[in-house]
């Protein structure tokens, strides 16, 4: 798998509290904000990485760190894990926000987020 870029995810059971402490106690720098202005996502420095805390979905639960990786093609790397018996929880598809994801987990259920960024979306023409 060839990784473009990656990130930690946070999904809080209150977002704006965890985006609170990330900023404001921990002094986090953002890289970059996003979604809603009345319920942004947002990305922070952290060291040669970064911390995503943004909204949960109805489809999971808040709780445990999650890996967000970007991949090239999202549907040839559904393919390609499914024929290694590796455990979707969530085939490829469009979210709102634009992207392509699809979720896997690994031998001990931490969740992954395989992330495609479609050439019309804003990531792909952001200077940030």
């Amino acid at each position: 798998m060839e990784v473009l870029s990656s990130r930690i995810l946070l999904r809080p059971s209150d977002v704006e509290r965890s985006q609170r402490f990330y900023r404001e106690v921990l002094g986090l720098a953002v890289y970059r904000e996003f979604g809603p202005p009345s319920h942004p996502g947002l990305v922070f420095f952290l060291g040669q990485g970064l911390l995503e805390v943004s909204g949960g979905s109805a489809f999971e639960p808040p709780g445990p760190i999650q890996l967000w990786l970007q991949v090239r093609d999202v549907r040839a790397e559904h393919a390609r894990l499914v024929a290694a018996g590796v455990t979707v929880t969530r085939p490829p598809r469009t979210e709102p926000w634009g992207l392509i994801e699809m979720s896997i987990e690994d031998p001990d259920g931490v969740r992954i987020v395989l992330v495609e960024v479609p050439p019309d979306h804003p990531l792909r023409r952001d200077p940030r």
